[in-house]
């Protein structure tokens, strides 16, 4: 059988025999399988594939189910370059890709992997349509700057042979005001790229028959809908999205198969070209020809009486040929304007605050199409996880904020909670496969940065008694009273408290045991601390007492353990009513 096989489909009368003859020219032709997911549409039935066979319309088809070349992989798949010297010359030519065309796929690759990384468009994908489409454009006869010369434009789809789409560019794209032609190396028709169309080479114009342009087009739309194009399932529906025709699928399907296995970059201008489109060239046009710069194939076999296409073969071991079951429509991709593609920090600063207070910082994010511009109107869900206490205003973990004409989407503010520690405030948007941020922040403790006796009494007791007078002091915050202040109490040997005492002052635990510091003291309402009682022990002297917040403040605190002094007793005054004795003469 020839490497390269012609396959001639009219639309409304595709049978199972052609699908037969595919499969069967895959086999004989040693061609990579092209393994379909699991509930493809089968058979090439058009219903099957989502056309409206009855109108002739056909529903969100990027080409608008223009013709196609059918061209399948040569006998012996490429291995990548310089692992064989025993491939045939066949191999070899079809396994090159012109240099620009090779570029601007891979260049596709890369910026779509940057906006959507879950799509996973593999640039091979591109090269399997852009084989079918143009032939890699035409060999790679292009210009210096990828665009196609002279341009590449498909027969009118005015319904004789093909779909029937009317002019919606007023020629345009396609020269052609009375009925769409698709156009450029990937065959957009023109109400296509009016919604997908690029500008991928920075020449600020968005033009199909540039093959930057068109590749860059060609990944956003297949990766439109949330589509993971590593799963099979995903990538069919992908390029039945593209063009409606199973027999599409699997000619796509086995080219992307030959260039995963190996390829190499040639000469712009000397690439292989293709031989057929998938259908016949449609009637003259009043005033000119058929407009298609391909090649035209003849016209096919004539069909029974009647146009019914002619049943299909037997399966094997005999029975009529089978009708497949229809398959749901593939979803109409959603344009890049409206297809969420990326969700990014909106320069969200620190989130730091000290407990109880509001974070001065809002957690905003932005959210942007498939093409980078700002995305509005996306619902945006922020959650606060962790164990700080926090909340959004409103007492709230999870509030839900659409974003604006720009793009972004604001939280409202946080309230720290209590416990100081680490917390995550998270933003997921989108639906199929959420895109998320999160963000780390941060509760410390409240903090002084002063700490003072609230009188200046002398602290003194005697060994073994406790102190009479209670310590009480206030911390304060920039000049502002610090309540909920933790304050450590600890009784030290020198003014700085380095050294901690094991003698003299004590304070008791629970169970009445002497302690010499207090970890569990807090400020109250009005910044203040009345400290427990103190105790002397039989060791005099004098003795300090640090005060410590967090925050960094603190105050030393003198104690005194000295007993009484003692006083003699006072002689009694003599008694005013004694009478005196007399004096002798």
């Amino acid at each position: 059988m020839a490497a390269h096989i012609r396959r001639r489909l009219r639309k409304g009368a595709t049978t199972t025999a052609v699908a037969a003859a595919a499969v069967a020219a895959l086999a004989a032709s040693q061609a990579p399988a092209a393994t379909l997911a699991d509930g493809s549409a089968g058979s090439g039935d058009p219903k099957a594939a989502g056309e409206d066979t009855a109108s002739g319309e056909i529903d969100g088809a990027a080409t608008g189910n223009s013709p196609y070349y059918t061209d399948l992989p040569p006998l012996v798949t490429p291995d990548k370059p310089g692992s064989s010297s025993n491939l045939p010359a066949a191999g070899r030519a079809e396994a090159g890709i012109p240099a620009s065309i090779l570029a601007a796929y891979k260049q596709a690759e890369r910026t779509v992997a940057t906006t959507d990384p879950s799509c996973r468009l593999p640039w091979q994908l591109l090269a399997a349509i852009g084989k079918v489409e143009s032939g890699q454009a035409r060999g790679g006869r292009v210009d210096a700057n990828g665009t196609a010369s002279p341009r590449i434009l498909g027969p009118a789809l005015n319904g004789q042979g093909f779909a029937l789409i009317k002019d919606t560019d007023g020629g345009a794209y396609d020269g052609d005001a009375v009925h769409d032609r698709a156009v450029g190396p990937m065959q957009f028709i023109p109400s296509t790229w009016a919604s997908w169309g690029q500008d991928a080479n920075g020449d600020g114009r968005k033009d199909p028959n540039n093959i930057y342009d068109a590749a860059l087009a060609a990944g956003r739309y297949l990766c439109a809908n949330d589509r993971d194009l590593a799963l099979a399932a995903d990538l069919d529906q992908a390029v039945l999205s593209y063009n409606r025709s199973t027999e599409y699928l699997r000619t796509v399907r086995s080219w992307f198969s030959y260039y995963q296995r190996g390829t190499h970059e040639i000469p712009d201008g000397t690439g292989t070209l293709p031989s057929t489109p998938s259908t016949p060239t449609p009637s003259p046009r009043p005033g000119g020809g058929s407009g298609s710069s391909a090649t035209p194939s003849p016209n096919p076999s004539p069909s029974k009486p009647g146009g019914k296409p002619s049943p299909g073969p037997s399966k094997p071991g005999g029975g009529g040929s089978t009708s497949p079951t229809p398959k749901p429509p593939t979803p109409k991709p959603t344009p890049p304007s409206e297809t969420f593609g990326s969700l990014e920090n909106a320069g969200t600063g620190p989130l730091r605050a000290t407990a109880g207070q509001e974070f001065d910082e809002r957690v905003s994010v932005l959210a942007r199409n498939a093409v980078g511009a700002p995305l509005a109107k996306v619902p945006v869900t922020f959650t606060v996880t962790g164990g700080t206490g926090t909340l959004f205003a409103g007492g709230k973990k999870t509030v839900t904020v659409r974003t604006g004409a720009d793009g972004t989407a604001t939280a409202p503010k946080l309230q720290a909670g209590e416990k100081a520690g680490e917390f995550t405030v998270t933003a997921v948007a989108g639906t199929g496969r959420p895109r998320t941020l999160t963000y780390a922040a941060t509760v410390t403790a409240r903090q002084a940065d002063a700490i003072a006796r609230t009188d200046e009494k002398a602290l003194v007791a005697a060994p073994g008694e406790k102190f009479a007078d209670a310590v009480t002091v206030k911390a304060t915050y920039k000049d502002a009273a610090a309540a909920g202040v933790a304050v450590t109490a600890t009784m030290v040997k020198d003014p700085l408290g380095v050294i901690d005492n094991d003698k003299g002052p004590y304070f008791k635990d629970a169970k009445g045991k002497p302690v010499r510091t207090l970890t569990t003291l807090t400020t109250d309402a009005d910044g203040q601390l009345r400290l427990p009682e103190i105790f002397a022990d039989d060791n005099e002297g004098t003795y300090l007492l640090r005060l410590t917040t967090e925050g960094g403040a603190s105050v030393v605190i003198k104690l005194t353990v000295e007993a009484p002094e003692e006083t003699a007793p006072e002689e009694p005054a003599p008694d005013a009513t004694e009478t005196p004795a007399a004096t002798k003469p």
